[in-house]
């Protein structure tokens, strides 16, 4: 089986790359995130084309996440259970921003060739001192609520996508660069410890270019050339699929050429 995720920063905007690479690399399941579509309006129909079913959840021109599959969908979860009042705890912090309460199209779950699959699209959080910071660390303990429920009922799981978080300093570019940021910080890194805890493994793709298997590159000030990436688009899986995993890589050539998401496609085949 192979599976893939890859924030491709709105699935309308980037279709024909999608279809494109789709039909080349051929994966089994493919977790997307910030489609930035409603799941209404979501090109099923031409993933379709290529053999794909579909199960997405978005409701507007941000966040949304989405799972196609050729292997069967069953069980789609759209969330996860406790990230509302998740949300509602950060509202509750003495912050000087206003947290959005209204649930965002962050999460999706679908069982896909008997593999529990889910799709995350993590909070940024702005800055530490936002009420966005808040948010993030409420929702990914939510997320480690609902995934430990699942990992409890032993069926073989895979959380996967754009968590915004950088495990390491050796996942940026340039440590110094994000001192007082968001993405490096030891309550987001926390988070991240929290759930491999839980019994996942952080599945690190061969870098294709350098040391590093970054994921993620600015657009600006040439950035992907020069190669000053982050690693955020994470791959955990539960002990039984870490083990079958045969190869994982970052596909840098999704990157390049005319308009292209600003993250690269995270490809891991399972024996």
């Amino acid at each position: 089986m192979r599976l893939a995720t890859w924030n491709v920063n709105s699935v309308k905007a980037r279709l024909p790359r999608l279809l494109g690479w789709l039909d080349e690399t051929k994966p089994d399941v493919v977790c997307l995130q910030e489609t930035k579509c409603r799941a209404d309006l979501f090109p099923a129909a031409e993933v379709k084309e290529l053999g794909y079913a579909t199960a997405a959840h978005g409701d507007g021109r941000w966040n949304g996440v989405a799972v196609l599959s050729r292997v069967g969908i069953e069980d789609v979860s759209l969330g996860f259970p406790g990230e509302a009042g998740a949300e509602d705890e950060a509202g509750q912090m003495e912050l000087s921003e206003p947290v959005l309460l209204a649930p965002e199209a962050r999460a999706i779950g679908a069982t896909c060739g008997g593999v529990r699959v889910w799709s995350l699209y993590a909070p940024n959080g702005r800055t530490p001192e936002s009420a966005h910071y808040a948010y993030k660390l409420a929702w990914f303990a939510g997320l480690r609520d609902a995934l430990g429920a699942e990992l409890a009922e032993g069926a073989p799981l895979v959380a996967c996508g754009d968590y915004n978080v950088a495990p390491t300093d050796e996942d940026v570019w340039d440590p110094a660069v994000f001192v007082g940021s968001t993405h490096v910080t030891p309550a987001e890194r926390q988070a991240l410890a929290d759930l491999r805890a839980l019994g996942l493994r952080d599945v690190v793709p061969t870098p294709m270019k350098g040391p590093h298997p970054y994921t993620y590159w600015d657009y600006r000030a040439g950035a992907f050339h020069k190669n000053m990436g982050m690693r955020i688009d994470l791959f955990y899986a539960s002990e039984d699929v870490a083990a079958r995993v045969g190869s994982a890589y970052v596909d840098r050539e999704a990157r390049k050429g005319k308009g292209p998401s600003d993250h690269a496609p995270v490809v891991v085949d399972l024996d």
